[in-house]
Formats: C-alpha cells, structure tokens, sequence
C-alpha cells in the first residue's frame, strides 16, 4: 500500500515559513517532522507527522500536538530550584536525557533550526497539509510508535511492525 502512494503523493511547494504564533499546532508538528524526519522524503516526514497525529487522537496520549511532542520526564534547574519564593509559573524546567516520546527534545543537543532550509519549508507545508485535511489518516494503519533503522528498543516487541518508511519502522 506504502509503495502505491509515493506516487500519488502531491508536490511540496516550497515557500518560506517560520514559527508563527497564530498556528502553534503546525509549529509544534513541524519541528517535530523537521527534527526527526529532516533527511527523509516527503513520504517519511508525512509518515512522522502521522505518528504524532495518532497519538493525539489515542487516549494514551495528550490530547493536543504540543504536548505530545514535548511530553516526557522533566527536572526543575538548579537556579529556581534554590529559590523556595518562586512561584509555580517563574520556575524552569529541562527534559531529562532519553526520556521523552520524541528522542531529539531531550537528547542534550541543541534544537537548532534553518528556518531558511528546504528541509525546515517542507516540514512545515507537510504539517499544515496534515493538519488541514484526513487526507492521508489510513497511510499507516493508525501507527502510534516508530524508530529509526539502526536502534532496536524493546518496546517494538510488543507492537505488530507496519511498514519501513526511509530509515524508519512504523509500528501500532
């Protein structure tokens, strides 16, 4: 099924987009696709914007795009933490190391982004397309879980394999 739509897949137009506060949904899923998906085709980042889709609509999950994709453990900095007057909303928090549902928020490297990039453009067309339209909903089979090629969790022991989309392997 995966191998007949590549070649209905439309073509990303690219025009220049940067975070907007207006669609904080599309900025969220974009920097998702972009940081997991940035080398893959149009179809492997679609496939990873997906994934976050159906999470959202899994009652495992938040229930919004942005928390899922900044969901995970987190530890308080040692700089408010020292401070007991600090309020609940003037307090900092930091994702802990390889602990969070997407590895590239919390994997300790910087979450720099070429907003000039292709690769930045076509994330952010993929997520406002997905977001806009059902268009492409069934495409994996409601896949709520993916990693790359070269790691083998645990976890994907439990889930029956969809398809390998690039360098990734879709699972529900």
């Amino acid at each position: 099924m995966v191998k007949k739509l590549l070649l209905i897949l439309p073509l990303v137009l690219i025009s220049p987009f940067a975070l907007s506060s207006d669609n904080k949904d599309a900025d969220c899923l974009a920097e998702n696709i972009y940081h997991e998906a940035r080398g893959e085709s149009t179809l492997g980042k679609i496939a990873v914007g997906l994934v976050t889709i159906n999470r959202v609509r899994d009652a495992r999950w938040p229930s919004n795009i942005c928390s899922v994709v900044y969901e995970g453990q987190v530890r308080e900095s040692w700089k408010t933490k020292q401070d007991p007057s600090l309020s609940p909303e003037s307090r900092i928090f930091y994702p802990v190391k390889d602990k969070c549902q997407f590895s590239w928020y919390c994997d300790g490297k910087a979450d720099t982004i070429n907003y000039s990039s292709y690769d930045w453009q076509s994330s952010y067309q993929i997520a406002q397309m997905l977001l806009e339209n059902n268009k492409y909903d069934g495409l994996l089979e409601g896949a709520t879980h993916y990693h790359a090629t070269y790691v083998s969790p645990d976890w994907r022991l439990k889930l029956t394999l969809i398809t390998r989309i690039d360098n990734h392997l879709f699972y529900r």
